[in-house]
């Protein structure tokens, strides 16, 4: 198992990068086939959803476009609560079909600002596809239509997600190691 050290935290490997690889060819299966003819409009959710937007894009087969918003909710390994859209979205999507595009779905804060400013602009459809959803957190009502891997309420990192910047680089997903674990780890190694 794979250690990394990011600022104070460490992580460890969670989600090794092909078994991510595998849930993501099935998530662009499921959208090709369901998109097919429809030419959607992908909306990715940057930072951390550019992996996400990349990878899964390289494997859709219809055709489509994509674009970009941002917004933000974290601050260290804690979600705000709190969503503030920083970059906005340009495309005109009145009766075209929406694909939000996020690297992961806890809370469910942003996901419901999202669709609240995407319903404005009366789109035909908006359906969410996320890298990884952490049901045990989600706290709206907007259905999670396309999931690569659910995982548990845990802080990760890897593949796009970071902690204060680092580890978005990191190949595969790294979940946070608690103290706990650490002085068990090195107690085992004594």
């Amino acid at each position: 198992m794979t250690r990394v050290r990011l600022h104070d935290k460490d992580f460890e490997t969670f989600i090794p990068e092909a078994d991510l690889s595998a849930a993501i060819d099935r998530v662009a299966a499921d959208v090709s086939a369901a998109y097919q003819g429809k030419q959607p409009l992908f909306v990715g959710v940057l930072n951390g959803a550019f992996f996400f937007a990349s990878e899964l894009l390289k494997r859709v087969t219809i055709e489509c476009e994509i674009t970009f918003v941002k917004v933000a909710s974290y601050h260290g390994t804690r979600s705000t609560g709190k969503v503030s859209q920083l970059i906005g979205l340009n495309e005109r999507i009145e009766g075209r079909h929406v694909v939000v595009l996020e690297d992961i779905v806890d809370t469910g804060h942003t996901i419901r600002h999202i669709m609240d400013i995407l319903a404005e602009r009366r789109p035909a459809s908006v359906t969410i596809a996320t890298m990884l959803y952490k049901p045990d957190a989600y706290k709206q009502d907007v259905p999670i239509t396309y999931v690569a891997l659910e995982i548990p309420n845990e802080f990760v990192v890897g593949s796009g997600l970071d902690h204060d910047g680092l580890g978005r680089n990191l190949r595969g997903i790294y979940k946070i190691v608690e103290k706990k674990a650490l002085v068990e780890s090195d107690q085992s190694i004594a």
